[in-house]
């Protein structure tokens, strides 16, 4: 389900007070754990995350871990209370999976439930919770995209062909396959960048409008 861009899956259940979400096993025994989209557009592209260890018992609304951005620390609260029995590693090495995929190569733990019965009264279905949720999008000012940027530019009150130069003046700077989110509020962007991305041969992998700005996201590709 999409509320506001961002995705929420139908067969997980949430904890809206905490941002993250338990994939809760068929025997109702053991539940995988990770953060929701909007806990990851709040802390912005993730550098760090640390993990509590296997064998590990939390609390419900306990610490299972941390995360760090450059603009972010904060603590990863876990949904229900048990034993730690896997972690993933892989958001350990690579800390953006988090970002990218936070429902699937972004989780962040499987944990041996204490309690399903008296656990799962503090879950809901993402239909339950739809309005919560879409409350929690707006007091956050979280803007969904389909790719996660890697780097912000905000260009109010500029200039298309300046914001442009600055746009490929960065591109030369980063890595192939970063991702940029550009602002901008010049009325005819949204047709420069489609012509800027035909010449360049970079990426525009959405354009969306938002009151009087333009939201593009675009991708290098050379």
């Amino acid at each position: 389900m999409k509320i506001n861009h961002c995705i929420f899956p139908g067969d997980i259940l949430y904890d809206t007070e905490n941002f993250v979400w338990a994939d809760i096993e068929h025997d109702k025994r053991k539940a995988n754990i990770g953060i929701t989209s909007i806990l990851g557009y709040i802390s912005g592209k993730l550098s760090v995350i640390k993990l509590r260890q296997v064998g590990s018992y939390i609390e419900r609304g306990k610490s299972l871990g941390t995360l760090e951005s450059p603009r972010y620390f904060g603590v990863v609260r876990a949904p229900i209370s048990g034993r730690i029995i896997e972690v993933n590693y892989a958001i350990i090495d690579q800390p953006e999976l988090a970002n990218d995929s936070p429902y699937a190569e972004g989780w962040f733990a499987k944990m041996e439930i204490s309690n399903i019965e008296e656990e799962i009264k503090n879950l809901q279905t993402i239909e339950s919770c739809y309005e919560k949720m879409a409350t929690l999008i707006q007091k956050h000012h979280i803007i969904c995209f389909g790719a996660f940027p890697d780097y912000e530019m905000f260009q109010i009150g500029v200039e298309c062909a300046a914001t442009l130069t600055k746009l490929d003046e960065l591109l030369e700077k980063i890595t192939i396959g970063n991702v940029v989110h550009l602002v901008s509020d010049d009325t005819t962007a949204d047709l420069e960048m489609v012509r800027w991305s035909e010449q360049t041969g970079q990426s525009l992998l959405e354009t969306r409008k938002e009151g009087s700005l333009f939201h593009f996201i675009v991708k290098k590709m050379k």
